[in-house]
């Protein structure tokens, strides 16, 4: 999808969910993918593990941004969302992969067959989920191992849309890729609203 395509997409009525934790989550991972889907027209709702602020980071180690989350992973239900995003930073995805609510949201987001989405570490978490195996995917590539042993097939590629798993499975591989991986997610739910 161009961008002159993104500009004449409408998503009112599309409601995502964005999961990350209060810190390492990498700013443009975050922000750049929230700020295209609301363009767009989406209701974007950030969560995070507790209602506190979303410290992000540059390149793993600089500060960032600081995002206000709208809700938390305990009060967040897959049934109130079109689709779900999980954002990167190597803290952040380390810290998602082992959070109960983040897996049991990525779960339910599949099984209802909605589009997950993943960029750069972000595939961590849905590969604790439960959502890779058999499927094609893409990530930051020192995930490639732990997606493989999970069942994956992993792809070199700036963004991997895999459909034959009941669900849209979204990944991209770090923020160079951040504008096709935000198309995709548009993409996804203009064909979800149609």
């Amino acid at each position: 999808m161009t961008q002159e395509e993104l500009s004449t997409v409408t998503l009112d009525g599309m409601n995502v969910l964005v999961l990350t934790t209060n810190y390492g989550t990498e700013q443009d991972e975050l922000n750049k993918p929230v700020a295209v889907l609301r363009e767009a027209g989406a209701r974007v709702t950030v969560a995070a593990q507790r209602k506190e602020p979303v410290l992000t980071v540059v390149s793993d180690r600089r500060p960032g941004t600081v995002v206000e989350p709208d809700t938390t992973f305990g009060d967040a239900s897959a049934q109130e969302y079109d689709a779900v995003v999980v954002p990167g930073g190597t803290l952040n995805a380390d810290r998602l992969r082992t959070d109960d609510q983040a897996q049991r949201l990525v779960s339910a987001f599949a099984e209802a067959g909605k589009p997950v989405a993943a960029v750069c570490h972000g595939p961590w978490l849905l590969v604790n989920s439960g959502v890779v195996r058999d499927r094609k995917l893409t990530s930051y590539p020192s995930l490639r191992s732990d997606l493989e042993n999970a069942g994956a097939s992993w792809q070199d590629e700036e963004v991997v849309v895999d459909t034959s798993g009941g669900h849209p499975l979204i990944t991209s591989r770090r923020p160079g890729d951040l504008e096709a991986f935000s198309a995709a997610i548009v993409q996804a739910l203009e064909d979800r609203a149609s």
